[in-house]
């Protein structure tokens, strides 16, 4: 496999960047770079902008606003925004819902919630976990019973990322409880200001506000708002999830954090010198470096090369555990670096290492979302014993 960009491939990559350092704001690039999770106004102005080039959900079809990008222009927009860095779209609108719609949607959910979630003028949260409920996605328990023209959905959701920023939800609800645990199970979309909802906050151990339950009291759902066939809600979740992993290696990330750790090194004074001449940390560097690397060569083998696919269904959990290594790795390389420096919390934007510590603490988390490392290390021991 050549693993050289093509002419063509290498033109892209100039046009993004130069798209990106002319209209990603200087502001939002520093937060971003200091450590600072984008805000909600960040990801929203940012979206925007990028749809404007259809880059927003770049492979979507053109006539839902989508550019139609090829696997590797997207691995390369991809990469570019994480480096910049700048906020990525908004992943539950453009990698999630967004190919569910396409696929099992109907002509007028499509017509009507497209191009909203490419502008991001919904922001829409998934509502899959409950307790109880996490890996184990087909045991859940919130209930939508159909009365006439509605669904009432009683339940709770939990672990629910920016619900509390969000509009609306995607939820598996149980619509047949007599049916297998996979069947009898739906896929709605339910707006958040529907009356009988509450979000309640979850603080995560960096101190900060990413996660939420949702409690369901006799929320009437419109029938119009069932994605799919009624109690085939898991054909939709398991094609959601497949998008939800593509690309989960984090490539772009790993390289971003990893030149701001030598920045931070860099500048950082230790004794008569500076920390980035230490023989030790040089080395940690170099050998971070080539594990990057060696992801993303595996990373291209995957995405590009269907037969590696073929021959390895497991592929994907190897990238998410690699990927997730190596992210743990960085942030807790960030932390050590930056030091008392790096316990400061989101809000002081101003500081010389940024939220260093917070963001090792929350990076733990990366090794849970989009399927556990246990689950990724079962899924490769089958295949390989298989």
């Amino acid at each position: 496999m050549d693993l050289r960009l093509s002419p063509a491939e290498e033109a892209f990559r100039a046009e993004v960047r130069a798209f990106i350092a002319e209209r990603l704001p200087a502001d939002m690039r520093a937060r971003l770079r200091a450590g600072h999770p984008p805000r909600k106004e960040d990801t929203v102005k940012w979206q925007r902008i990028l749809n404007e080039r259809g880059w927003a959900a770049p492979h979507w079809p053109k006539k839902y606003g989508g550019a139609e990008l090829g696997q590797m222009e997207r691995l390369i927009l991809m990469d570019e925004l994480y480096r910049a860095p700048a906020p990525l779209p908004q992943v539950f609108n453009v990698t999630m819902l967004g190919p569910v719609l396409m696929r099992y949607g109907t002509p007028e959910q499509c017509q009507h919630f497209l191009p909203k979630l490419a502008n991001l003028d919904l922001w829409f949260c998934q509502g899959f976990s409950e307790p109880g409920s996490g890996s184990d996605l087909a045991s859940l328990r919130t209930a939508a019973k159909r009365d006439g023209d509605h669904y009432v959905v009683s339940g709770q959701k939990i672990w629910t990322t920016t619900a509390h920023w969000a509009d609306w939800i995607f939820a598996l609800v149980r619509t047949n409880p007599e049916a297998r645990k996979q069947e009898g199970i739906s896929f709605l979309l339910i707006d958040l200001k529907s009356p009988g909802i509450t979000v309640r906050p979850i603080l995560s151990i960096d101190g900060d506000h990413h996660l939420n339950e949702v409690f369901f009291d006799d929320v009437r759902v419109p029938v119009t708002n069932l994605v799919g066939e009624e109690n085939k809600g898991w054909d939709c979740a398991k094609f959601l999830l497949g998008n939800e992993r593509t690309g989960i290696a984090n490539v772009g990330l790993c390289r971003e954090r990893l030149d701001y750790a030598r920045e931070v090194a860099s500048r950082t004074v230790q004794g008569s010198g500076k920390l980035i001449d230490d023989v030790k940390l040089r080395t940690e560097f170099a050998s971070l470096d080539a594990e990057i690397r060696a992801l993303e060569v595996t990373n291209w083998r995957f995405l590009l090369t269907p037969s590696a696919q073929a021959e390895l269904p497991a592929f994907a959990s190897i990238l998410k555990l690699k990927g997730v290594e190596l992210q743990q790795e960085i942030n807790a390389l960030l932390a050590r670096i930056a030091g008392p420096n790096g316990l400061e919390k989101r809000g002081k934007d101003d500081t010389v290492h940024g939220p260093l510590t917070p963001r090792y603490f929350y990076s733990r988390a990366a090794s849970i979302y989009g399927g556990t490392s246990e689950v990724q290390k079962d899924i490769l021991a089958k295949t390989i014993v298989g």
